[in-house]
């Protein structure tokens, strides 16, 4: 069994804790390695280490640091097969969704290396007789990524990138469930031209997110994962006086009206409600239809497309759709969860409960599941079920349901399919939810613009990737500058205004 490391100062470093989680095989059910979960006092060896690294890389021109982000690119897209076949094995997407993890945190990079223009500050001349004015934007120090499972590649790029074009240092806390693809994103950055300690992987549990967040030397802390978690680690870190961002669970509605092309929609639905096994943040796990008619419609033609469904490991070729869960205890909370529908009245549509895959009888794989007649009151309908389910609430009218998404508490993404341009319109202004698709059902923002959710799916000011990354790894400098030349009165004690 392969036993996994940390990485410190740009080599692999075996744990001395004596603590150890399982990594799985979510396809066969089995351990197929371990990963070292380090202690407080291994935590804070990194940050001190770190520290001391981040000094000349910090002072390094923008343009050096960017190109090491250029190199990267080149790397990781040399190596996407091999990094896609471990994220794969150790999560359970399939193959091609796997490429398609590494792809979207790729471009994160690809922005990051216009770091120089993004980093630029602000003149002012003359603001006063003799007075020049300037901002500069400089790194924080040492940062911290807090990462989860479900984008073992994507979600850590999105940190490091930013947080190292910026010039700081990044301490990356992956999961514990899906590790090594972080640890060969490490190795790259080194190849690409980092320098060593300036990017620290440590692997832990809590008590490794604690010594982060207690850590003195720690300037902000970036999270994904679940909204109790975010709660916990955004009070917490802001307590300590750090910069927190932290984004948190989702409830995503894609909203039908009666005018929208029910194949088109019903096409998008599979593939964002099942894609993936339903363990995304963006995911679409609640469609509401416009009507009775409208509801019917689109019913006929999402259940034979979801009985259609072939669920298999990532090996299994590339008409698979979706791969296994995360672990057994993801998959127990799932079925736990259709129980609930189904006690509480919901009409389940799709039965997937029983579903068994010949030779990986021990797999943490779901069937896809689709409940139709859900009402908002139902634990399937209020809790984020990270799983392949599908759930129907009928609406009767377009303000009923455009009610529904603004009144949960979730707000990180939702979708609305019409052909009407006033409703789309009205729809993207008035929903109270930080992304918005309009007949796109996953609306996932390109690199260079900001992803984050609204209410419970997001705490903090600023958003991830795109512009608010580079404000938020970076801390504004003004200064202000007067050069004593063709002055003769002396000394002045207020700020002269302009005649």
């Amino acid at each position: 069994m392969e036993e996994l490391s940390h990485w410190i100062d740009g080599k692999r470093v075996p744990g001395t804790s004596g603590r150890f989680a399982d990594v799985y095989n979510p396809a066969t059910g089995e351990v197929q390695a371990r990963v070292p979960l380090a202690t407080k006092a291994e935590l804070d060896d990194a940050v001190a280490r770190a520290a001391k690294a981040q000094i000349a890389w910090g002072a390094t021109n923008p343009q050096k640091r960017a190109r090491v982000m250029m190199a990267a690119v080149g790397l990781i897209n040399r190596d996407m097969d091999k990094l896609a076949e471990k994220l794969s094995s150790e999560h359970g997407k399939t193959f091609v969704d796997a490429k398609g993890d590494i792809q979207r945190g790729l471009e994160v990079i690809e922005y990051c290396i216009g770091a120089p223009q993004l980093l630029k500050g602000e003149y002012t001349d003359s603001a006063g007789p003799g007075i020049d004015m300037y901002s500069m934007k400089q790194p924080l120090g040492v940062v911290a990524g807090i990462t989860p499972f479900n984008f073992p590649a994507m979600i850590p790029l999105w940190k490091m990138g930013p947080a190292l074009a910026c010039g700081n240092a990044m301490i990356l806390k992956p999961s514990e469930r899906d590790p090594s693809v972080p640890l060969m994103l490490a190795e790259i950055f080194k190849e690409a031209g980092l320098p060593d300690g300036v990017l620290q992987v440590v692997n832990g549990d809590k008590d490794a997110v604690d010594a982060i967040l207690d850590n003195d030397t720690v300037q902000a802390v970036g999270f994904v994962g679940s909204t109790p978690i975010a709660q916990y680690i955004y009070s917490r870190g802001c307590a300590n006086g750090k910069r927190v961002q932290c984004f948190g669970g989702a409830k995503n509605h894609m909203i039908i009206m009666p005018d929208a092309d029910m194949d088109q929609a019903a096409d998008a639905l599979i593939g964002a409600g099942y894609g993936a096994a339903g363990e995304r943040c963006m995911a679409i796990s609640v469609a509401v239809p416009v009507g009775e008619g409208t509801a019917d419609a689109l019913r006929e033609r999402l259940v034979p497309k979801i009985e259609a469904l072939k669920v298999g490991p990532w090996t299994g070729g590339a008409d698979v759709d979706y791969g296994p869960v995360v672990t057994a205890a993801a998959k127990a909370n799932i079925l736990r969860l259709v129980q609930t529908g189904v006690d509480q009245g919901a009409e389940l549509v799709v039965d997937g409960r029983d579903f068994n895959l010949q030779g990986y009888e021990n797999g943490f794989f779901v069937g896809p599941h689709l409940f139709d007649h859900v009402t908002t009151e139902m634990d399937i309908y209020r809790q984020e079920i990270f799983g392949p389910v599908l759930s129907m609430v009928r609406a009767k009218t377009y303000d009923e349901a455009i009610g529904m998404a603004m009144d949960h508490e979730y707000g990180n993404g939702t979708a609305i399919f019409t052909r009407d341009g006033d409703t789309a319109r009205d729809f993207a202004h008035r929903i109270n939810i930080g992304m918005v698709g309009i007949n796109v059902p996953i609306p996932v923002p390109l690199a260079y613009h900001t992803f984050g959710g609204w209410k419970k799916s997001g705490f903090g000011d600023l958003n991830q990737h795109g512009p608010d990354a580079f404000k938020f790894y970076t801390r504004t400098k003004t200064v202000t500058s007067r050069w004593p030349s063709g002055i003769k009165e002396g000394a002045a004690f207020n700020f002269k205004a302009m005649d």
